[in-house]
C-alpha cells in the first residue's frame, strides 16, 4: 500500500485547503472535487470522490420596469417641453416618480459547475470575495427546498 503526506495551506480567502502531492490522486480528481472522508478506524482515512446528484443551472434574465419621471420645464427653455424633459431623462438628471416591475425575460440558461458559480460570484458580487465558498453558496444559490416552499 502506498502512503502520501499532504499539507494544509490557505486559499485566497484564508480558508484551509489540503494540497495533495502530484500523482497521488486519480486523474479525474481536479481542483474543487468534492470528496468523502471515511475513517478506517486504524489511523488512516479512505478518500472517495463524492458523486454529486444535484446540478446547477444559471439563468440570465433581463428585468423590465415601467418607470415614470416628472420633469419641471423652465419657462425660458431653449427647446420644447417634451424635448427638454426627454433630454433630462436621457442625461439621467432626474428624480424617479414611480416604477412598476413588468417582468423578466430569460435570455439564456446553462448548466454550471460549483467552481464556475464561485468564480462568477466573485466577479458579480465583489463585496463578498472574503466570504467562504459555503457562505456564497448559501446566500446566492437557490436550493430545491426554497423553490418548493415558495411555490
Amino acid at each position: 500500500m502506498k502512503t502520501w503526506t499532504a499539507t494544509v495551506e490557505e486559499d485566497a480567502w484564508g480558508e484551509p485547503i489540503l494540497v495533495f502531492p502530484d500523482g497521488c490522486l486519480p486523474e479525474d480528481w481536479v481542483e474543487g472535487t468534492t470528496v468523502e472522508w471515511i475513517d478506517q478506524k486504524d489511523g488512516s482515512w479512505l478518500l472517495r470522490k463524492k458523486e454529486m446528484t444535484s446540478k446547477y443551472v444559471m439563468v440570465e434574465c433581463i428585468s423590465t420596469f415601467r418607470q415614470r419621471y416628472v420633469v419641471e420645464v423652465p419657462a425660458d427653455a431653449k427647446c420644447g417641453p417634451i424635448e427638454y424633459a426627454e433630454d433630462t431623462v436621457a442625461l439621467e438628471e432626474y428624480k424617479e416618480f414611480s416604477q412598476k416591475h413588468i417582468g423578466e425575460t430569460i435570455v439564456s440558461s446553462r448548466e454550471v459547475t460549483r467552481e464556475e458559480i464561485l468564480k462568477i460570484c466573485d466577479i458579480d458580487n465583489d463585496y463578498c470575495k472574503s466570504w467562504t465558498d459555503e457562505q456564497k453558496m448559501d446566500v446566492f444559490v437557490t436550493p430545491p427546498d426554497y423553490v418548493n416552499e415558495n411555490k
